[in-house]
């Protein structure tokens, strides 16, 4: 936790404190941010509504906007941010695809994200969803309530013997490739710009995009979004694919081609999906919409699949990986505000 000399919460933030305007803040969000700050070093103001263009006039008498992966810090946003004064953008997430790091370069204002709050989180989710999806969990828990106790249609698959590939071996993909290898016994393919000697050494095969998508029974993406990720999975690619492919994607809803997903399943070509994140999720997750009308078409077709399983981008939600949001947040903005220098700074340049 960030320290500024005291052992107990004050009433009011410590005087001086930097104002931190905490864009599309949940009860969680609140909890632990909150908590993190319990030496009272920031003042911290939540707002629920999201930044845009549109909603950054919030962030007037800010020293800082706090912002998650559907705020849309766009050119424009950022102009106004900085003709606020507002001088850090505080991610209190891994991904930055949703800043324009250029714009902020120009603006004179850093961009700090977390870059690892808890990959045992994230990979532990893709690993529950897979089990899921093959075994057919979901469809076993809707039967039991309406108590209907046939097993027929709910024959699932081993993991073990089954090849898998991995796409993307960063921290989160290495605990997945390694929870698949050594836990369950699958033949692990993986792709990514950079090889870890230490999972070559686990028997984990680093091949070609184009073998990978040929070998592997079961995909799952763990990288970043970035233009030469964006629809990584597309027509094209589920072409290449082996028939009855199944797909996870726990990192960005922009990895996949959603309309090319679809007409795959249609065809049989992919045999089931499991996605925590979607590529248009900006207006839905995060919400609740149980009262209302989804207008995403794309979207709701996707929920027809008996052989899908859409969650809310909640991969991240656990007690330890909010515990380290909350804590590595607050410190990058303590080191903003004491002129040190920000381990945690992301630059255009990590993108090109």
């Amino acid at each position: 936790m960030t320290g500024c000399g005291l052992d107990v919460q004050p009433e009011h933030p410590k005087l001086g404190a930097m104002r931190i305007a905490v864009f599309g803040a949940r009860s969680y969000d609140r909890e632990y941010l909150t908590a993190a700050n319990a030496e009272g070093c920031h003042e911290l103001v939540f707002l629920e509504t999201d930044l845009n263009s549109t909603t950054a006039q919030l962030a007037a008498g800010c020293g800082a906007v706090c912002v998650f992966v559907n705020d849309r810090l766009d050119a424009e946003a950022i102009c106004v941010l900085a003709g606020l004064g507002v001088g850090l953008i505080a991610l209190r997430c891994a991904g930055f695809n949703n800043v324009d790091l250029a714009a902020a370069e120009a603006h004179g204002i850093p961009v700090v994200r977390v870059p690892a709050y808890s990959p045992h989180a994230v990979a532990e989710f893709a690993i529950g969803l897979l089990l899921v999806l093959d075994r057919k969990i979901h469809r076993a828990w809707a039967r039991m309530r309406e108590n209907n106790f046939s097993l027929d249609g709910l024959v699932g698959r081993n993991l073990h013997g089954r090849v898998v590939g991995v796409v993307g071996t960063g921290r989160i993909g290495a605990i997945v490739a390694r929870i698949l290898k050594a836990g369950f016994g699958c033949e692990v393919l993986a792709h990514d710009v950079i090889e870890s000697p230490e999972l070559s050494a686990l028997g984990v095969r680093y091949v070609s995009r184009d073998v990978l998508l040929r070998e592997s029974g079961i995909i799952t993406l763990h990288c970043p979004l970035t233009p030469e990720t964006h629809h990584l999975i597309d027509a094209a690619a589920l072409e290449t694919a082996r028939e009855g492919v199944v797909v996870v994607n726990t990192s960005r809803g922009g990895l996949i081609d959603t309309a090319a997903l679809i007409e795959a399943l249609k065809s049989g070509k992919v045999g089931g999906v499991a996605l925590d994140v979607y590529e248009q999720e900006d207006n839905l997750f995060f919400r609740d919409l149980s009262d209302e009308i989804v207008q995403d078409d794309v979207f709701q077709r996707l929920l027809t699949f008996p052989n899908v399983i859409v969650t809310g981008h909640q991969a991240f939600l656990t007690e330890e990986a909010l515990r380290a949001i909350a804590e590595t947040t607050l410190a990058n903005i303590s080191d903003a505000e004491a002129g040190r220098e920000l381990a945690n700074q992301v630059t255009s340049a990590m993108v090109r």
